[in-house]
């Protein structure tokens, strides 16, 4: 039997019964269909994605490896109860994620998105210091202006201002300024701002007390910082800092994973293993909702029963899901053993010196893998808000997709990116900045 596609409803018309993840503007898109790199809207206007959706499509709209993996599960069996048991799929993705991921590391948990592997990570350190006779520790330090979800526990080690219209939050989240914030305060370079930053976070440590802290959560490049990258050594030091103190390292890599980075996870970019690691977005290649927290063999320890299996919960409904479980394992599959290391780095080279030539003197590209930010320069009109979004509209307009905020750009091309769309993508956004910057 057919399955008819919804009929498109008028646009925009009385929408009271649906509540948008983000406020309703008169630049919100109806979507309908995606082909390749690009969006189509219901008025069959496309629209070319050089943000892979949210850091999601790394392989496009129309996988068909993934697209199919899905489809063969859906016909076999499309939930199990996760109280008596598991599925194939989900021991095969758990496999290959360990596999993937920094020596050291050898669990996957599974869970339905980033906000709630922050959560399950929170959870799992402050359990791993009861479970080894220091209840006592329970504070997170984490960035201001960090992102780490939107579930009330992600939000209380999220450190932007705006988080608190929920009132308070999580008891001890505790917040430290980034490399990159110090960089901007005091004016130094970034070597000595990620010296000066880590000496913050010791000093902080011991402020709060040693015995109270359980672990520390950061992102190793920070995405509402405009992709600030972790300098050189910083992220060693705090490596060092958490070991001297006993507290967990935990990585947000809900971003910088699987691939962003030019490897698997940041975590390899950067030569630091942390004690858990947050993963998700690309992971599915957005063919179903999925995230996973990776656990080191420290912490996997106390999850143990004896026989070799370990265990965690309370868990949720649709953890380790059979179909999500089936496109996480079909992208991971794909991503290790198609090349695609290599492509990245080749899009790479394409895509950074195009980007940096469109930008011109107008901002500051910042450039790992994949990940893309401009800190962008003031307005040539002087005009106060934010001109990160000014852009964003103005690229939007011309039928690209980016991310603008606050004085910032950020972009993430999926893995299948063109030479020819990586033409388009720039020159775009050389459009964008004449209009609101002036010529380069």
């Amino acid at each position: 039997m057919t399955v008819e596609a919804p009929s498109a409803p008028t646009w925009p018309a009385d929408l009271s019964s649906y509540c948008f993840e983000v406020p309703h503007s008169q630049d919100s898109i109806l979507f309908e269909r995606g082909e390749g790199i690009r969006l189509f809207d219901t008025a069959g206007r496309a629209y070319l994605d050089a943000m892979s959706g949210v850091f999601v499509t790394c392989f496009g709209y129309d996988c068909e490896p993934i697209r199919s993996a899905v489809a063969q599960q859906l016909d076999r069996m499309a939930f199990n109860p996760p109280l008596h048991g598991t599925n194939p799929n989900a021991l095969a993705l758990a496999e290959e994620l360990t596999r993937l991921a920094p020596e050291g590391i050898v669990t996957a948990k599974l869970v339905n998105g980033g906000s709630e592997a922050v959560e399950a990570a929170l959870r799992l350190a402050r359990l791993y210091h009861r479970e080894t006779g220091d209840a006592g520790r329970y504070k997170v330090l984490s960035y201001y202006h960090g992102y780490h979800g939107s579930t009330f526990g992600s939000l209380s080690v999220t450190g932007r201002p705006d988080v608190s219209r929920f009132g308070p939050g999580l008891p001890g989240a505790v917040h430290v300024w980034s490399p990159d914030a110090v960089t901007e305060f005091l004016g130094v370079p970034d070597e000595e701002a990620g010296r000066l930053a880590a000496d913050l976070v010791e000093r902080t440590i011991e402020a709060e007390g040693p015995d109270s802290v359980a672990a520390i959560i950061v992102e190793p490049v920070i995405h509402l910082r405009g992709m600030a990258i972790a300098p050189q050594g910083y992220l060693d030091r705090l490596r060092e800092i958490c070991d001297r103190h006993g507290v967990l390292l935990v990585f947000d890599e809900i971003v910088t994973g699987f691939g962003r980075t030019g490897q698997a996870f940041a975590a390899q970019t950067f030569g630091v293993t942390p004690d858990l690691m947050c993963v998700g977005k690309g992971v599915s290649g957005g063919y179903a909702p999925l995230a996973a927290v990776l656990v080191g063999e420290r912490v996997a320890s106390v999850l143990g029963d004896g026989s070799g299996a370990v265990s965690f919960a309370p868990s949720h409904t649709y953890a380790a899901n059979p179909i999500a479980s089936a496109a996480g394992l079909a992208a991971v599959r794909l991503f290790s053993r198609d090349g695609y290391p290599e492509r990245i780095a080749a899009l790479a080279r394409r895509f950074e010196p195009a980007l940096r030539e469109a930008v011109g003197t107008r901002g500051t590209v910042r450039a790992l893998g994949l990940l893309y930010g401009v800190k962008l320069a003031d307005p040539a009109d002087g005009a106060h808000g934010s001109v990160g979004e000014r852009v964003a509209r103005a690229c939007l307009r011309r039928g690209v997709i980016v991310r603008g905020q606050d004085d910032w750009l950020v972009l993430a091309p999926a893995f299948v990116t063109g030479e020819q769309d990586t033409r388009i993508v720039c020159d775009t956004l050389a459009e964008a900045l004449d209009e609101t910057h002036g010529a380069r």
